[in-house]
């Protein structure tokens, strides 16, 4: 199947976090944000921050999960469903504070940026990790972007058990594109929130810190019943 032209991807953080996101002027990877002591706040499962703390990327470019900044090739995500269901602990939030930054792979390399990307959650054993663009091929987007979509992405990603194409569906979901260190705000698209009152409270933050970006409500990146 044809990659799509732009490559889509998304990360997901807390509304919380914009006000130090906009500090920095980037978002950054977890041990870098460890490093200058600025902490978000977690929306992750700890078994999996656990694991990406010790799983290394291919060298170059080297280093671990935890020095690379997330991204999906898909919203609404199963990690956002996770969280809106109440199933991470230690996380209250519910999806309505979460907030999706868009980029595109395009931007991202054409900014000299260092990524590794895997067809699975990073987190996985069996997840492969390529670092070369020719590979983007190996993402599974026959699923990403089956018929029943929400703003061009399939609205289901459930896996299903002794179903040959699905058995490993939300696993492929959650394919990964890392950028090292830090992504600046000035690479990111827009901010995709739940409704017009989250989109009021996002621009406030944002002008606060007098950073320029469209935030716009997309439905479709939830989980709202479509």
């Amino acid at each position: 199947m044809p990659i799509p032209q732009p490559t889509r991807l998304f990360h997901i953080t807390a509304i919380a976090n914009l006000e130090k996101i906009c500090a920095s002027g980037s978002l950054l990877a977890k041990n870098a944000g460890a490093t200058a002591g600025i902490n978000y706040q977690n929306i992750a499962h700890q078994g999996a921050q656990n694991a990406r703390a010790r799983r290394n990327v291919p060298n170059p470019p080297g280093g671990l999960v935890h020095d690379f900044v997330p991204f999906y090739f898909a919203p609404r995500s199963p990690m956002l469903f996770a969280i809106h269901g109440g199933r991470v602990a230690g996380c209250d939030l519910k999806q309505s504070d979460i907030v999706h930054l868009e980029t595109t792979v395009e931007k991202l390399t054409d900014s000299g940026a260092e990524f590794v990307f895997y067809d699975c959650n990073a987190t996985l054993a069996w997840s492969s990790a390529y670092t070369t663009l020719d590979k983007l091929d190996r993402i599974a987007w026959d699923l990403l972007t089956e018929d029943q979509a929400l703003d061009g992405f399939c609205k289901y990603w459930q896996s299903r058990p002794g179903h040959d194409r699905y058995s490993d569906r939300m696993e492929r979901r959650q394919a990964e594109f890392l950028v090292k260190t830090h992504v600046p705000l000035a690479h990111i698209s827009k901010i995709g929130v739940i409704d017009a009152a989250k989109r009021t409270q996002v621009r406030a933050i944002l002008e606060q810190a007098g950073v320029h970006l469209p935030v716009e409500v997309k439905p479709d990146w939830y989980f709202l019943g479509q």
